[in-house]
């Protein structure tokens, strides 16, 4: 009878075991193994970034004033200058005939000047003549001495020697507009003449030569900026151009530091400083709709940031080469000491108090209306992250604030040292909601799990 007790007691045992290990197991099946991270205090950097290219601040476009051949090339590409020096020279036979042309014709004008003054000497002689001869002549008709034929024949020649004398001082006053009109076109003839000549307008490096000795070069003109010869660039100063998209543009700032990253130099960083901010697009002017709206924006490069790679090179020598490539992150906004989580923790998701409603009114709480095609407003979704309670999450509606590349500020909905899910995103999607079931594991289970499935 003992022994049937004692049998009776281990069977009992062991079905009881077997039951726990059954509920356990049917528990195990049901929770959804996550990773988490406590929520804590720490620095931001918010950054925008951007792509571009490296060019130097000051990049002169040299283009000739007249149209021509080249007939001197005296630089090549990489050669340094100084203001003032000369770098090319045009064909100046055609310029030199032109010049001789209007120097011939305004000594042409000149003696025509000098030949006006003359005639106008010899009218103002026979004027006084004539008026004298007149006033003689009038005495003379007043006391009855001459006949009325007399008078008049000398009253008409004073008139027509004070014509004269009117014609020939309008003559000269043509010949000097004449003799400056000749001038002026000297003049013309001269600068141009002189501008075959082609001088650096500033001291720097010869970054591009686009023509060869013996091309022709179309001069400037206000249908055309004419044929550009070369660039004159201070390789000294550099700036990277890049494009800001307009969802961006509003958080960048004169003087915010960036950190520029250039092909050429892999896996470092330089630093610089936005110098300028374009106030209209890029496309402004393109009619396409689908084209993406962007903001230039130079970032002057900090010469401290890359002087160890000029260490021991000439004091024109710059690392950065015209038209590079680079990525830059503008640091926009700084706090420090907040609240963030990472920022896979945070979701969004249908409104809770919408889902509530649609479910009572019998709806699909995931739709707006029964229509299928008709979709949810954005003002209807929040921000969530799932906090871990006691083996279950939490579904709690925070507000954000800035971010960098790997964690988000959260101003409300969490307290510092809550255990919130951080993966996988999935789950953070889709799969978890409220006093959903959950088994906190390291990644490399989590990751382990997946790769055996």
């Amino acid at each position: 009878m003992k022994k049937n007790k004692l049998l009776f007691i281990g069977l009992g045992a062991l079905l009881i075991i077997l039951i726990v290990v059954a509920v356990v197991k049917k528990k195990d099946g049901r929770e959804l193994k996550v990773i988490a991270e406590k929520a804590g205090k720490r620095s931001l950097i918010e950054t925008v970034s951007a792509n571009g290219k490296i060019q130097p601040e000051k990049d002169i476009k040299i283009t000739p004033y007249i149209s021509g051949e080249v007939v001197q090339l005296l630089v090549k590409e990489g050669d340094q200058v100084t203001k003032g020096d000369l770098l090319a020279k045009i064909d100046p036979e055609i310029y030199v005939s032109v010049y001789e042309q209007r120097m011939a014709n305004l000594n042409t004008q000149k003696a025509n000047l000098a030949n006006a003054k003359a005639r106008l000497a010899q009218a103002k002689a026979k004027f006084l003549n004539d008026k004298l001869s007149f006033e003689r002549n009038q005495k003379l008709f007043k006391e009855e001495v001459i006949s009325d034929a007399d008078f008049e024949q000398a009253t008409a020649n004073y008139e027509m020697a004070k014509a004269d004398m009117d014609a020939a001082e309008q003559s000269v006053l043509a010949s000097k507009f004449q003799v400056s009109n000749a001038e002026a076109s000297l003049k013309q003839a001269k600068e141009d003449l002189d501008k075959t000549a082609i001088y650096s307008p500033a001291s720097g490096t010869v970054s591009q030569l686009s023509v060869e000795q013996g091309e022709r070069v179309s001069g400037a003109s206000q249908f055309s900026i004419g044929t550009e010869i070369m660039r004159i660039a201070n390789l000294d100063k550099m700036e990277a151009n890049v494009d800001v998209n307009e969802n961006d543009i509003v958080r960048v700032n004169l003087n915010d530091t960036a950190l520029i990253e250039v092909d050429a130099y892999l896996n470092r960083k330089f630093k610089g400083l936005v110098s300028e901010i374009a106030t209209s697009a890029s496309n402004l002017n393109s009619v396409s709709v689908d084209q993406v709206t962007n903001f230039a924006v130079k970032i002057r490069l900090l010469p401290s940031s890359y002087a160890d790679l000029t260490l021991g090179k000439p004091a024109s020598y710059s690392p950065f080469r015209p038209g590079m490539s680079t990525t830059v992150d503008i640091q926009t906004t700084r706090a420090g000491d907040i609240l963030t989580v990472p920022i896979q923790s945070v979701t969004a998701r249908l409104d809770t108090a919408i889902q509530k409603d649609r479910k009572a009114m019998g709806r699909n709480p995931d739709k707006k209306n029964d229509d299928e095609e008709e979709t949810n407003d954005a003002d209807d979704f929040k921000e969530y992250v799932f906090v871990i309670e006691e083996n279950k999450v939490i579904m709690k509606e925070v507000t954000t604030g800035i971010q960098d590349d790997r964690y988000i500020e959260i101003t409300s909905g969490l307290k510092e040292g809550d255990e919130v899910v951080t993966g996988p995103y999935n789950a953070i999607a889709r799969k978890l909601g409220n006093d959903t079931e959950v088994k906190v594991v390291d990644k490399e289970e989590l990751y382990k799990d997946d790769d055996e499935k």
